[in-house]
């Protein structure tokens, strides 16, 4: 019988950045300093499915620097990319080097992306008679997939590695045939690759729209026929649907040809993987590769390990008859399996009193809660677990109509002043609790947030937690409801006997955090900054959220009309003043018009791909040229105004209340500064005057209440004034300044009452630039001024006010020692790359060390006035509700008979949030809605 020729191609960065990422809460650091995750992680997965999978052929697939054809026709194309870390800049050349020392071929081709090599040599190598592995997590190349060509998926810790012939692919994208995968990726987009997609469809829609209509063009050539505004935007972006199919097809022509004798494995140079070995200290994969104790010191020792096959005297080594144990070495976590648990289903009226008996004799109890759904305002309970003692748990099971009568026999222990509740994601769950009438009161323990503020940068989902600080793998709720797809279960319909242990799980796992970081924080200004802001601000944001704010929803529909006139009329001038019809959405086709047409310029910008840039920096260049570049930039902003705000913000909306409930996010931003999604609030535009239309739709809730914005001026450099202890900024705070003009005069060196409009102006850009750590060429492209200009005033800045220098100066070197910087109240902000060979890398974090204090203290700030605002709003039993929060500025729904009460009271509790060396300031205004309260 033939040998089957088995070939496994593998996505060489897609298993890089997955494992450094793998190591990214306890790194891999060598005694040199070097960063060696990513090669190890690397060098782990690649033996490993050498020796399980036993290929007969293998490569290793590499993207190149160059432009690809994805590029040429699409600039935005990957543009969201973030920079390479550091961690895996220096891991390629070793990377390279092991593939050497391995005989493992590395293959690329200039002008193509690592999919495409892969998918022309997996096409080829089926017509030669393999079988095709192509190794790596990315799902796109599922379009690749047939009866000799398979998708290896590796796995992890928590799921098992998947290999997908064509029944898998059908039945993970609900498809009839392995061609419409790429139907399917065209539809969705991908915001990773910055493939626009058709606008409203996500993967629901993607695969209702393929059952329906079958393919991309299909469907394109129908969208009259599709109902409502996702029919309107199918029609309206018909090419970019068609460029998104294009991107996200893999190219099957890259100049590569199969070598059979170059692909097969082979045995590796014992020599140079022993040297490599020891230089990145890999003693205990040199053990599982070798068979030694050892990193052996010669070759010749691993000769003489009889235990151990080699060719004959060639110093190489066979990677199939290698005597090393099989299992990898990352840690092997326990799970449910491994443990001896008590954990008890409770589900009659008598088990459930019994279960309240005894949780209110506890000092501390962690819970969790079991819903329908993701959306706390939507969801119905289905259970609660509690756990008061490691390995031990209880789950309140809640049948269907008896949820608010169940949940309010625990009314006592939620609301007891004196046991500690313990979640993860508390608000969530204080959200769901609401709903029956159940508000939780302290004191309480959030083990994310607590999380947070000892490691901001990190990832804080509970099965993350269990395994970095547990050793813990939870039950998969996979293993409850099935993947996603039309046969996922709903939670009330996962089976009981299998419900109850995941939910004790959490609740188990939950409590044991809370011990280990408890610990943590206990005695440190962190734990000050979690008992005084962060736990008391959990009931205040979420009040907020289930409040939510109303808007005109009659009054967007007649602005989205009015946009797309006016869009419509942009366009039509542009194809009038360009002399020629081509599609203004497409940067391509622009940059064309604009610069091999119209010749505005006689040397235009090009990007990395050799395309003309139309970028919106390059074309405010190019105003007064020609007046197409003014309708072109308006066409722009109007265009994105209507799709992500003005026709978004409706359908966010609730249908009957027309209210909008953003969820505020605690545990995002490493400064301690919030954040809010659907919508987010922090992006609302309010520079543009169309833009400013949008903040006019957020509305009081009847004509009774009016709108009150209240926000801090100059917070940030109130704070650099406070923490520099500058006299001359100080002076300028405490006197009531303009500090724009005070900084103008000192670094114009004129009299304050002779400082003109434009250099106020310019030092306005140049304070608020300082804390950001501007540069001399940063001011001077923002200024539109000379370089050496730019430099003079920074310069003429540290001299008039040398203790901000100073401050910059002691705040970097803080962080160098210590590895951290602090707000005022204790808040660390982790700064790891601080000490980085890499100036870029560097450079940031010493920005960083500047900012975060800054930054912060004023999320510290208007965190403690959210939550003295909230507890007077309680105690003075106010009408007045606290809507929103939006960098630093908060909105009220005001009761007009309580007006001036309030705007004394707002006033109060917010300048008085903290106290500083300089006073702060807040505006408050009113009106009918949100710009003209602002």
């Amino acid at each position: 019988m033939a040998l089957v020729k088995k070939l496994f191609l593998i996505d060489a960065f897609a298993l890089i950045y997955r494992s450094y990422f793998a190591f990214s809460k306890n790194p891999r650091i060598n005694s040199k300093g070097l960063e060696t995750s990513a090669v190890l992680g690397f060098v782990n997965s690649l033996v490993e499915v050498i020796k399980k999978e036993n290929p007969t052929h293998i490569a290793v697939v590499f993207d190149t620097p160059a432009a690809t054809v994805r590029h040429k026709e699409y600039s935005e194309y990957k543009a969201n990319r973030e920079a390479m870390p550091e961690g895996i800049s220096v891991a390629l050349p070793y990377i390279d080097k092991l593939l050497e020392a391995f005989n493992i071929s590395k293959l690329y081709a200039d002008g193509y992306e690592a999919d495409d090599v892969i998918g022309t040599l997996a096409k080829k190598a089926e017509k030669q008679g393999f079988i095709t592995y192509m190794m790596t997590p990315d799902k796109d190349f599922a379009q690749l997939v047939s009866e000799n060509i398979l998708l290896y998926r590796p796995g992890n810790k928590w799921k098992p590695t998947e290999t997908w012939g064509v029944q898998e692919v059908l039945n993970r994208f609900e498809i009839k045939d392995v061609s419409q995968v790429i139907d399917f990726l065209g539809m969705m987009g991908d915001t990773v690759d910055n493939i626009p997609g058709l606008p409203g469809v996500g993967e629901k829609t993607a695969k209702k729209l393929l059952a329906e209509y079958g393919n991309m063009e299909n469907l394109l050539e129908n969208a009259h026929l599709v109902k409502g505004k996702l029919g309107e935007k199918i029609q309206a972006h018909k090419e970019q649907g068609i460029l998104s199919k294009r991107l996200a097809t893999i190219l099957l022509d890259a100049p590569i040809e199969i070598d059979e004798s170059a692909l097969a494995v082979k045995k590796f140079d014992v020599e140079k993987v022993q040297a490599l070995f020891e230089e990145l200290e890999f003693r205990n994969l040199a053990k599982r590769l070798m068979g030694q104790s050892e990193v052996p010191e010669k070759v010749e020792k691993s000769k003489s390990n009889t235990n151990q096959k080699t060719s004959s005297n060639d110093g190489q080594i066979d990677l199939f008859a290698i005597g090393f144990d099989d299992t990898p070495p990352a840690p092997s976590y326990q799970t449910i399996e491994d443990l001896k648990t008590n954990y008890t289903l409770v589900e009659s009226r008598e088990l459930r009193a019994a279960l309240l008996e005894q949780l209110l004799q506890q000092k501390s109890v962690c819970f969790d809660t079991e819903t329908t759904s993701l959306n706390p305002l939507k969801a119905d309970i289905i259970g609660m677990s509690f756990s008061y003692q490691k390995n031990e748990a209880y789950y309140v099971h809640i049948a269907e109509g008896q949820e608010e009568a169940v949940v309010n026999e625990f009314k006592g222990f939620f609301e007891h002043t004196e046991i500690e509740k313990i979640a993860q994601n508390l608000k969530y769950d204080y959200k769901v609790l609401a709903k029956y009438g159940v508000h939780i009161k302290a004191p309480i323990f959030d083990t994310m947030l607590a999380h947070y503020l000892l490691e901001p940068d990190q990832r804080h989902n509970m099965n993350v937690l269990a395994q970095n600080y547990l050793n813990y793998s939870p039950i998969s709720i996979e293993t409850l409801i099935g993947k996603k797809g039309k046969n996922q279960l709903s939670m009330r319909q996962a089976p009981l006997e299998r419900l109850y242990p995941y939910a004790c799980e959490d609740a188990d796992i939950t409590f044991q955090l809370k011990e280990i970081f408890h610990k943590k924080l206990d005695g440190s200004k962190s734990y000050d900054v979690f008992k005084k802001v962060e736990m008391p601000l959990i009931s205040v944001l979420s009040a907020m959220e289930i409040e939510g704010i109303k808007i005109d929803v009659d009054a967007l529909a007649d602005f989205s009309k009015k946009l797309e006139q006016q869009i419509v009329e942009l366009n039509n001038n542009v194809q009038k003043l360009a002399g020629i019809p081509f599609n203004l959405a497409s940067p391509k086709q622009l940059g064309q018009t604009l610069f091999e047409h119209m010749k505005l310029v006689d040397k235009p910008k090009k990007t990395k791909t050799g395309q003309y840039s139309t970028s919106e920096d390059t074309l405010i260049k190019l105003k007064g040229k020609h007046d197409i570049i003014d309708d072109i930039l308006e066409f722009r902003q109007l265009q994105k105004l209507k799709s992500t705000y003005v026709d978004t913000l409706p359908e966010l909306a609730d249908a009957d209340t027309h209210r909008i409930h953003t969820t505020y996010q605690q545990a995002v931003a490493a400064t301690g500064r919030l954040s809010s999604v659907n919508p987010n609030l922090q992006n609302i535009p309010i520079r543009s005057e169309k833009g400013r239309e949008v903040r006019k739709a957020f509305v009081p809730r009847n004509e009774a209440f009016t709108l009150l914005a209240a926000d801090y001026s100059q917070i940030e450099l109130r704070l650099m004034a406070h923490l520099s202890q500058d006299k001359g900024m100080l002076s300028a705070f405490q006197n009531g300044e303009d500090i724009h003009a005070t900084t103008a005069a000192k670094v114009y060196q004129v009299e304050l009452e002779k400082v003109s409009r434009e250099q106020r102006s310019n030092a306005k850009m140049v304070n608020f630039g300082i804390i950001y750590g501007i540069s001399a060429f940063g001011l001077a492209q923002r200024l539109g001024i000379k370089r050496a200009e730019a430099k003079e005033i920074i310069d003429n800045y540290f001299m008039q006010y040398p203790k901000v220098k100073d401050y910059m100066d002691l705040s970097i070197e803080h962080a160098r020692e210590k590895g951290f910087v602090e707000t005022i109240m204790g808040r660390k902000r982790m700064l790891n790359d601080i000490n980085s060979r890499n100036a870029v890398v560097r450079g940031y974090a010493e920005r960083n060390a500047i900012n975060a204090p800054i930054q912060g203290s004023a999320a510290d700030i208007i965190k403690m006035a959210m939550i003295h605002v909230e507890e007077a709003l309680k105690e003075q039993d106010f009408k007045s509700k606290m809507l929103l929060q939006v960098h630093d500025e908060l909105v009220f729904d005001v009761h007009k008979k309580e007006i001036d009460i309030f705007k004394r009271l707002i006033k109060d509790k917010m300048e008085n949030a903290l106290l500083l060396s300089v006073p702060l300031k807040v505006e408050v205004g009113l009106g009918p809605n949100w710009l003209e309260a602002h």
